[in-house]
């Protein structure tokens, strides 16, 4: 897929322009108004849709963000865009038949997550079948789920101990991330050749263990030293990070072989690389 392929979204023929700006997706607003509507004039459309927004209550000013995209003559202009959350707002505002089917989407997502809210098992149960779907194996699927329990606790925990949530969990889990692989998740990200996609669903097993060891370490150092601010959790993440960063140098040095890796599940799913790399293996004892 080329890059301008990657930044076009076909929707029934019409192409709905979009560009990746604060770690997502953000979408064209015209271009969805001309995909969902009838009328010819989509950005008289939008003009005419903001107002009624405006006046629902939508604020428009803090989620309307005026991207740069590229327009049919070649030249890039600003344009009105919103990110995908924002976009469906939009969608339901439109009485079209069209956007039908998305609002029915919508409120289906609506009632599935009250169900999970009220009965949380289910969630797990949803993100089990999702992987599943994507071709993991059950292995895989039961220490991803578990690892995502352990974020979960640690994330409480730095909530309890007043830490702020997106930036400082950010640095905090850089740190001990660098502490359990010698790598930041930006870094990670780079050395399994990953762009937007999400780091610990291209680990292996081994990875998503150790990963799991360095925060669930982080949690219970936080915890028993009962670190208050961001610079005690700072020093505990540090401290955790190298739990597991210890644990992971002895088995790379009595495995002789080295637990991060770059491969990743992009190109094919974790199951048929685990039978590609067991077929390697019995090849290689073989000879």
């Amino acid at each position: 897929m080329t890059d301008s392929d990657k930044a076009l979204v076909v929707f029934q023929d019409k192409k709905i322009r979009r560009t990746w700006f604060n770690d997502g997706w953000w979408f064209s607003v015209v271009d969805i108004v001309e995909a969902l509507t009838e009328s010819g004039r989509a950005r008289k459309y939008w003009s005419d849709l903001k107002k009624r927004l405006t006046e629902e209550g939508f604020e428009l000013s803090a989620k309307i963000g005026q991207l740069k995209l590229v327009s049919a003559d070649g030249k890039a202009y600003q344009t009105d865009c919103v990110n995908t959350k924002n976009a469906f707002r939009i969608i339901q505002s439109i009485p079209s038949k069209k956007a039908e089917p998305f609002k029915q989407w919508l409120a289906q997502v609506g009632y599935d997550r009250v169900q999970e809210i009220e009965n949380p098992e289910l969630a797990q149960q949803r993100m089990k079948e999702i992987y599943k779907a994507k071709g993991y194996s059950d292995d895989w699927i039961e220490k991803r789920v578990r690892g995502i329990a352990v974020r979960d606790e640690l994330t409480d925990e730095w909530k309890k101990r007043g830490l702020l949530e997106e930036r400082e969990f950010a640095i905090l889990t850089a740190e001990i991330s660098k502490a359990t692989f010698g790598m930041t998740p930006s870094e990670y990200k780079k050395f399994k050749g990953l762009k937007k996609e999400n780091l610990r669903d291209h680990m292996n097993d081994l990875e998503l263990i150790f990963t799991m060891l360095g925060e669930a370490s982080t949690t219970r150092i936080a915890k028993d030293q009962d670190a208050q601010g961001f610079i005690e959790n700072k020093e505990a993440a540090k401290k955790g990070g190298t739990v597991a960063g210890v644990a992971r140098k002895e088995l790379e040095q009595q495995s002789v072989r080295k637990v991060s890796t770059p491969e990743n599940y992009l190109s094919e799913s974790e199951k048929k690389k685990k039978l590609v790399d067991k077929s390697k293996h019995e090849i290689k004892k073989s000879e």
